[in-house]
């Protein structure tokens, strides 16, 4: 991150990473070539002011910083901010066991929001980790903390595992 509130300053560039590309690098390939800024974050890391910062087989955290344009009428951030940022490392740690020319989607997760959160709780980091991985199924859990360790929330997921297909 730049700064403590800011992830993206003007001009970074998002994207996705092209189909092609997927089909020939594993999941943890691709993760280490966005940590080291070989392929863009997504567009949605940006939206939540969320970056990914580490990721090995089976494990992904993500960083990121609650802001004003994240609250909901009541004055705290909406819930559905740490519901992203737990769903992107609840699917991502998932994603680091694929092998090349392999899918997932999420089929299903829960979250339990345990603290809230304001544009001055400043960075958080949030944990994924794989629970099962099989041919089919994966389930992961993950933690989004505050920086010195106070539980803001939790989830666990469920992800469907798919080849990819020819056209996508």
């Amino acid at each position: 991150m730049q700064d403590e509130t800011n992830a993206f300053p003007a001009g970074t560039q998002v994207g996705t990473i092209p189909l092609d590309y997927v089909r020939k690098h594993s999941g943890i390939e691709l993760f280490e070539k966005m940590i080291a800024g070989e392929l863009p974050p997504p567009p949605i890391a940006r939206t939540m002011n969320m970056t990914l910062t580490e990721a090995k087989k089976g494990r992904a955290v993500f960083r990121g910083t609650p802001l004003f344009d994240h609250y909901n009428p009541l004055g705290t951030v909406h819930g559905g901010w740490a519901a992203t940022i737990l769903d992107s490392a609840l699917g991502c740690c998932v994603h680091t066991m694929l092998p090349a020319g392999t899918a997932y989607t999420t089929v299903e997760f829960k979250v339990n929001l345990v603290r809230p959160l304001f544009d001055n709780s400043g960075p958080v980091i949030c944990e994924g980790k794989v629970i099962h991985f099989g041919r089919t199924i994966a389930t992961s859990e993950a933690t989004l903390k505050t920086l010195d360790g106070k539980l803001i929330a939790h989830g666990t997921e469920t992800c469907a595992i798919f080849p990819l297909g020819s056209k996508g």
